[in-house]
């Protein structure tokens, strides 16, 4: 965030004059705090005023109490109050020491006050700081604002190759007091900002050049919302408090060793149903149409939804409650494949939105997408996938097991054999049950639906190849792949 020092040659950085859409490949997603229910443990408080006014004679003191979360939102408020020999107190949170990484696309979703004096920030600065100082370890500012001025700014701060205190930025016009995804997508060779996916700046950092080392190291993330200082200057309007910061959500996708392309991901309009029961639409404070009026056993249905690979996904859901207790579930194939409920919180109005999300485990496919409503009393706006790497824990309602081999499967309940399987499937369960067999292919079409019939289930009509066996057991959902030979 420091603006002491003078704007760096720009013949040394590479950008584009004219705005570019950020490329959608194949990001992972590795870390993430959504806020739904709190403020994650990988943050950490700072508190006081530092040094000079954090370095740039700011106005307030940080607490760790000016750190709230509200219907889904990390809220950061600034307040005019005497704390701490200071008028005013605001809050500035950090990964330092729990969360840092070299190279990758960290994102936020965020909404800013505008007013004289405030001067938030979502930044990060090189893990070496401890021993190295600023600006050596250097500080890459993804999105900064000051006063009501109509642009945000994406700036670095380095050390240069003479030893000189330098930076590169840039600015863009936006209205800051709606949301907008803030990020950069940041590699060994550039570091690159971007307003909901349009490309504003790139600064060239490959081979360290012009002392640009730094920026190959470890960076945290820091978020906070400063009242005056150098950069904005003193004057302050205290009609503005309290002032608060919005953020949705923090993430950080990287590549494999830290490089590569952008996730898959798929954001989907809730309005753009094939096919529903029992909801209306209606204007949204969003922009657009949300989906309301949902009560219990309503439903949306969404055609040729793709799942590019076998593996786990992150599915979020754009809501608004007014109501306790409200809950969604998803499904594929009109409900042969269970994918898990979410609780909605009551986030205090129709309007007022917040995002919920559960990861599930997915074979590759194309299907039919649904939304169920096992509880009413909700708003939808949009839905979102999108492709979570392979070290992630598997979630889901369903015991989806995706490996086989010559040996049974056995759980408390349950034991299937053999597999691979020629005319008969051995399912073995436990005493008492009555079960009926559904058998899916690998589009999770169901091609059988059969009793199991003194252990075993008949699969001689099924062609050759690979399929999955689903049944209730007790309160489970198994879900078991098996190859027909």
């Amino acid at each position: 965030m420091d603006r002491l020092i003078s704007t760096y040659f720009l013949f040394i950085i590479t950008f584009y004059c004219s705005p570019l859409i950020a490329q959608n490949s194949s990001w992972q997603l590795v870390w993430q705090d959504e806020f739904t229910h709190g403020i994650g443990p990988d943050w950490v408080f700072e508190t006081g005023t530092g040094a000079n006014g954090w370095g740039n004679n700011e106005l307030q003191y940080y607490r760790r109490e000016n750190a709230s979360v509200e219907n889904g939102n990390l809220v950061i408020t600034a307040r005019r109050e005497n704390f701490g020999g200071r008028s005013y107190t605001s809050a500035r949170m950090k990964t330092q020491g729990r969360k840092s990484w070299r190279y990758g696309k960290i994102e936020a979703r965020i909404a800013l006050p505008s007013f004289q004096g405030s001067w938030p920030a979502f930044w990060m600065l090189g893990e070496s700081i401890s021993t190295v100082g600023w600006p050596s370890c250097g500080e890459i500012d993804i999105m900064e604002h000051i006063n009501t001025d109509p642009d945000i700014h994406g700036t670095i701060h380095w050390r240069d190759h003479t030893g000189q205190r330098a930076m590169f930025g840039r600015s863009t016009g936006t209205d800051v007091t709606q949301f907008h995804i803030y990020s950069v997508e940041w590699d060994d060779k550039s570091i690159q900002w971007f307003v909901n996916g349009r490309k504003y700046n790139e600064a060239n950092i490959e081979n360290g050049i012009n002392g640009t080392h730094e920026f190959h190291e470890n960076f945290f993330i820091l978020l906070n919302m400063a009242i005056g200082g150098n950069w904005p200057g003193f004057a302050v309007d205290n009609n503005a408090f309290p002032a608060k910061m919005y953020v949705d959500y923090v993430r950080v996708y990287q590549r494999n060793g830290g490089g590569g392309t952008a996730p898959f991901t798929r954001q989907v309009e809730a309005e753009s149903f094939f096919a529903q029961s029992g909801v209306q639409l209606e204007p949204c404070v969003e922009g657009g149409l949300n989906v309301g009026y949902i009560e219990t056993a309503d439903w949306m249905a969404y055609s040729n939804i793709n799942f590019p690979s076998t593996g786990n996904y992150l599915i979020e859901y754009r809501v608004a409650s007014a109501v306790n207790g409200a809950r969604l579930s998803a499904d594929l194939q009109a409900g042969a494949i269970q994918l898990g409920e979410v609780g909605i919180p009551n986030t205090g109005g129709w309007q007022n939105w917040t995002t919920v999300s559960h990861t599930v485990y997915v074979n590759a496919g194309t299907y039919n997408f649904g939304i169920y409503a096992q509880s009413g009393g909700w708003n939808i706006n949009w839905w979102k996938i999108t492709k979570l790497n392979s070290s992630s824990a598997r979630i889901s309602s369903a015991k989806n097991l995706d490996t086989y081999d010559s040996e049974p499967l056995n759980s408390s309940t349950y034991t299937i054999f053999p597999n691979p399987a020629k005319d008969k499937l051995n399912v073995f369960i436990k005493e008492g049950t009555v079960y009926t067999a559904h058998i899916l292919d690998m589009q999770g079409r169901e091609v059988l639906r059969t009793g199991i019939n003194e252990g075993s289930v008949d699969i001689s009509s099924l062609e050759e190849g690979m399929y999955f066996i689903q049944f209730q057991a007790d309160s489970e959902t198994i879900m078991h792949r098996f190859i027909k030979e």
